[in-house]
């Protein structure tokens, strides 16, 4: 064992996270001792189209859309992916050939949505800071629906809409003051939180806004949260908020209700115990599945007989996708074990930002003792890493490694910081590949940049 390096026993019946499942979660998964992507070796396409590199997988996108379509088939509903969770054109446009709307926050991911041959008029626009351009581009491409956030942004879409001869639908974000659990970051329905009015609030809200000529009251949304892993939370939430929006539908004529997103994944392959029964105990803890939150929340919404919209992200991008990087050294000190790998935070923040969890594997399986270890990037910063101290098999220099779950909040959320140029993104189908997103070049890092003209 190389000097400085820390064992740690492993647990005899160990097994890991890739395919654990045997409802599969991904198409992520060794075959031999190779990590494959469907049906392609991923260490081959690190190899040729170099690392960082985010690789998607068609059929798992594919597979969890229909998975929660398929779940909620009793009762009529629009699944509506949160473009904000990956943007990536080709991502969107496999959503979008499923019949799939959209969850959009700006102008920006509107014009995305269409440019992937999505429909507007399956779009709803949410966001607490619509600028009045944002607005009017919305409504001139018709959207489904805004999702509005304040009576200061109703007065705003009634007053555009009016200037452009043109009603506008509106849903109005209803808070139900619902803890969800999770990082406080990503808790979005309690009312220390910025989204959404009070739940007591609504209905007064409604009121002024049927009086309002230019906006069309078309429903109600609602939304607690991001990454919840139990069926709970949902069912408080929507038992909460029940009686009201049967209020609103009659005194208004609502024509639907959204029950929002936040369907969490699993990232910590902890929560199995390192037990080949982990999904048992999953199951035991009610881990969400489609399955158990179809069967919670169709009792409850089915007698409304309105269209229910969902706006799921996370849980059809997350674990579809995963970012690939290179380890450059090895360097060990009296205490620790650093992993330095050319990936960094500004390829995927998520451990800097939430201090959230990734599997990391190998793409080459090894067996052994496992050392504990940090893997970290080349940024000059100390929250530059993607894990502490976990228990990870002897490595060395040019190996390739796979950070699990990185297909939501990845490279949506890269920067160039430290001028780095962004990773490349590779979509696969069977045994097919393609680039849906070209490593930047170095000098587009400072494009649309220009010396002032006293310095030239």
């Amino acid at each position: 064992m190389p000097v400085g390096a820390r064992a740690v026993p492993q647990p005899q019946a160990a097994v890991p996270f890739l395919w654990a499942n045997p409802d599969p979660m991904h198409d992520f998964c060794y075959r031999g001792d190779k990590l494959y992507c469907e049906g392609l070796p991923v260490e081959r396409l690190a190899k040729e189209f170099g690392t960082p590199l985010y690789v998607y997988s068609e059929h798992t996108l594919t597979e969890h859309f229909r998975r929660l379509d398929s779940s909620m088939a009793s009762i009529e509903h629009t699944i509506c992916f949160a473009v904000k969770s990956n943007s990536n054109l080709a991502v969107l446009k496999t959503l979008a050939a499923l019949g799939g709307g959209f969850d959009i926050v700006s102008a920006g991911e509107l014009q995305r949505v269409m440019a992937a041959g999505g429909e507007p008029g399956r779009c709803v626009f949410a966001g607490v800071g619509k600028s009045e351009s944002e607005i009017e581009l919305a409504l001139r491409r018709g959207i489904y629906s805004f999702t509005a956030e304040s009576e200061p942004e109703l007065r705003r879409i009634d007053r555009i809409a009016g200037r452009l001869k043109k009603v506008a639908p509106v849903a109005v974000r209803v808070n139900p003051n619902v803890a969800a659990g999770g990082h406080r970051k990503i808790t979005t329905g309690t009312y220390e939180n910025k989204f959404g009015l009070a739940q007591e609030e609504i209905e007064g809200v409604y009121e002024r806004a049927a009086k309002l000529r230019h906006l069309r009251l078309r429903g109600i949304q609602m939304h607690i949260g991001s990454q919840i892993t139990e069926v709970a939370p949902f069912a408080k939430a929507v038992g909460k908020v029940l009686p009201l929006v049967k209020r609103l539908q009659q005194r208004h004529g609502l024509e639907f209700f959204s029950i929002g997103g936040g369907l969490g994944i699993v990232y910590d392959p902890a929560l199995a115990s390192g037990s080949p029964e982990w999904w048992k105990t999953a199951q035991a803890r009610e881990i969400l599945t489609p399955a158990k939150y179809a069967a919670r929340l169709l009792p409850l919404l089915e007698p409304l007989r309105m269209r229910i919209l969902m706006e799921p992200g996370r849980f059809i991008s997350g674990n579809g996708g995963i970012l690939v990087t290179r380890v450059q050294y090895l360097k060990r000190t009296g205490k620790k074990t650093f992993v330095i790998v050319d990936a960094a935070m500004n390829d995927l923040i998520r451990p800097a930002f939430y201090e959230a969890y990734h599997e990391i594997v190998p793409l080459r399986r090894r067996n052994g003792a496992r050392i504990s270890s940090d893997v970290v990037g080349p940024i000059c910063e100390s929250g530059d890493y993607f894990c502490r101290d976990r228990p990870l098999p002897s490595l060395g220099e040019g190996d390739y490694l796979a950070l699990m779950s990185a297909g939501a909040y990845g490279s949506v959320m890269a920067s160039n910081y430290n001028s780095r140029p962004l990773p490349a993104e590779v979509l696969v189908r069977g045994r097919r590949a393609a680039v849906v997103r070209r490593r930047q070049p170095t000098q587009e890092t400072w494009r649309g940049e220009a010396l002032a003209p006293w310095q030239s």
